[in-house]
């Protein structure tokens, strides 16, 4: 087997768009062949693939976060290898990271719904949990497969991909050493330690808010007005890769819930009749006249008005996305037909090796035997009625293969998947068919939840199996082979999650005192419920988020970044402002473009380890948490000058980015 190319470095022309004529060569060339599959590589993905996806729906549960999986394991893999002294890792790291990152995404998929069974009170077998899982991972791989090209080549250097670019610095860095790696290892140990003060010690506050000043406390109370930004340096790496355009976008979608929507109803709320704003915010009169203070707070009038609206939005995104890319769907469906029919020309060109996917005649075969299954299990698992079970099914296909882009844009555009959302939006439109086809009560609520889990799944898989194929993308490595290795880690994963969940349940369970958190299945378990035994629905708040998305898209605006920006709470989405403001500084002082490059490119290295330290020890401190392990100095973290401290240590934090990143000249990130 040939080495693996000495080039250690991505090309300069990997984050941007392509000029006419211009084409992309990969850290390993096409003609090579790297080691990539190889007893080492599979055995410590599916090891990873076991421990994170055991880790993942323990906290999840307990704390109420899944944690990306993807960069803690790049960094393990990279780790690894250096201490037994391997060479030449690039590829074998590139299946090490993909294999094991199906944990995090199966582990979302199945705490985000499946835990609401036990909330309602019905029982989930193993075999329920495990099938849901598997079903759904496999189908999120099938669906996505035939995107690839679409996502990862043809629209080069047109989305910023955030997680996949600090997972491919983690994994480039291994082969780099020297300066580059210092460097990730030295902005990796900042950013980790930061956010490990707050996560861990509560040194500082996580989010700051206008609350900190008496303005903004009458501000908020009288006006319902609220500005909040999360002071962690994941995110503010996050922003930087994402890059001002996105940011501000996604930005202005939170701009007009927390500062019109949300002031506008607050300021008319006390004119309203009360059984109207109840109908309204989706809660009884007895709830609201019982303490109207607490519902009409800022933060729980963005849950009631700004989550629906944003969750209207991403259907109709996803909506207007399908139609956009019907002519790349038509050109799959096209191919799966040719080399079913054996067509010679598409038996002739046969692609180089960094553009081989697995077959469409294999995909097609994947997928035909996974709806066939899905379909017993429907059937002799869980309704017992053909009718039923077919509705349910194409209920299952129909939103996983619409949802699926819409996955992968959000992951390539902002690297956070809505899937809690459109799952949300899922359970309710199955409901509402199953309850058609004379379905509800608790059987109902069983299978729309089952339901939802495999569809939750797809989506969740889809999202984050798009970020491993652009590492793959980027570095070089056979796409084939990474497709077809992720269908063992989808099987573990599952099989893994499952056990833990029917632990946990026993263990703890979901309600009553000490129980699990579990809070997206606490929201899945309170919009089922009326659904299916009676109750109301904020249609025309999801209508109006709809009919928003088609007016971005009439006028240009991506509507999936600003109705993510709507979906996602304001403290997560002002900080993409602030690293994308650092992004354009650093790229935009010099009149020398190489120094701007150079600038640019040291800062992307520097907000990717913040990233992976962030995440790192996020990891860390969620298993301190689970260990019941409490170091937080409680009374100072509640305090204001904890936020005062952190708003301190977060200018201080930007200062350094900016400062370290100036540092680069002209030919530093040639060497």
């Amino acid at each position: 087997m040939e080495a693996e190319t000495k080039q250690t470095s991505l090309p300069e022309n990997a984050y941007r768009e392509l000029r006419e004529g211009e084409s992309y060569h990969p850290v390993l060339p096409a003609e090579s062949r790297p080691a990539e599959v190889t007893p080492y590589s599979v055995g410590m993905g599916l090891v990873m693939a076991v421990i994170f996806s055991a880790a993942a729906a323990f906290l999840g549960l307990k704390v109420g976060q899944v944690f990306e999986a993807a960069i803690p394991i790049a960094i393990i893999a990279v780790g690894c290898g250096s201490l037994m002294g391997k060479k030449n890792m690039l590829g074998q790291n590139v299946i090490i990271q993909s294999i094991g990152a199906s944990s995090g995404v199966i582990v979302a998929g199945a705490i985000f719904t499946l835990p609401a069974l036990y909330i309602l009170g019905l029982e989930a077998a193993f075999w329920q949990v495990f099938l849901s899982s598997l079903f759904g991972g496999v189908l999120g791989i099938v669906l996505l497969i035939p995107f690839r090209k679409y996502f990862v080549q043809q629209m080069h250097g047109k989305y910023p991909f955030p997680e996949a670019t600090a997972t491919t610095e983690v994994l480039i860095s291994g082969e780099k050493g020297g300066n580059q790696t210092k460097l990730l290892a030295v902005a990796g140990l900042v950013g980790g330690l930061y956010d490990f003060a707050v996560g861990t010690f509560g040194l500082w506050t996580e989010a700051v808010s206008t609350r900190l000043c008496h303005w903004g406390v009458v501000a908020a109370d009288k006006f319902k007005v609220v500005f909040s930004v999360n002071t962690s340096a994941a995110v503010l790496g996050l922003g930087y890769i994402i890059g001002l355009k996105y940011a501000m976008i996604i930005t202005a979608g939170s701009c007009l819930v927390w500062f019109v929507i949300v002031p506008l109803v607050g300021s008319l709320a006390p004119a309203l009749d009360p059984a109207v704003l109840a109908s309204l915010l989706g809660v009884s009169n007895e709830q609201l006249l019982a303490d109207p203070d607490r519902l009409l707070t800022a933060e729980n009038l963005f849950q009631f008005i700004g989550k629906p609206l944003g969750i209207g939005g991403i259907a109709m995104a996803g909506i207007i996305g399908i139609c956009r890319q019907a002519s790349i769907i038509r050109q799959a469906v096209g191919l799966a037909v040719s080399e079913l029919g054996g067509g010679k020309k598409a038996a002739a060109a046969a692609p180089e090796r960094t553009q081989r996917d697995l077959s469409m005649k294999l995909l097609l075969s994947v997928l035909c035997a996974t709806l066939l299954a899905v379909l017993f299990f429907f059937q002799f698992g869980l309704l017992g009625n053909w009718l039923q079970t077919i509705v349910a099914l194409v209920i299952v296909f129909t939103i996983s293969f619409l949802f699926t882009t819409v996955a992968a844009n959000a992951i390539a555009i902002v690297g956070s998947n809505p899937v809690s959302g459109m799952t949300l939006m899922t359970l309710i439109l199955s409901s509402l068919v199953l309850v058609a086809v004379g379905l509800n009560g608790t059987t109902g609520m069983t299978a729309a939840l089952v339901i939802g889990g495999v569809v939750c799944t797809a989506l969740s898989m889809a999202g984050g199996f798009i970020t491993d194929l652009k590492i793959g993308y980027w570095l070089g490595t056979t796409p084939c082979r990474q497709e077809a290795w992720k269908f063992l880690g989808t099987l573990v994963s599952a099989a893994t999650v499952a056990s833990v969940m029917i632990v946990l349940n026993k263990a703890y369970g979901f309600v009553g005192e000490g129980a699990l958190v579990a809070p997206q299945a606490n929201a899945m378990a309170a919009v089922i419920q009326p659904l299916m035994t009676g109750g109301q629905t904020p249609w025309m708040l999801y209508f109006c988020g709809a009919a928003l998305a088609l007016l971005l898209t009439s006028i240009g605006v991506p509507a999936l970044a600003f109705a993510l920006g709507m979906f996602i709470p304001m403290a997560l989405n002002a900080p993409l402002i602030t690293g994308g403001l650092v992004a354009w500084y650093v790229s935009t002082r010099s009149k020398d473009a190489a120094t701007n490059k150079a600038r640019f490119d040291r800062g992307t290295l520097i907000a990717s380890g913040f990233i992976a330290g962030g995440a790192l020890m996020g990891v860390v401190s969620s298993v301190l948490k689970f260990a019941e392990v409490d170091w937080t100095l409680a009374e100072w973290a509640a305090s204001k000058g904890a936020e005062w401290t952190g708003l301190v240590m977060y200018l201080l934090l930007i200062g350094y980015f900016g400062w370290h990143t100036m540092k680069a000249g002209g030919k530093e990130m040639k060497n």
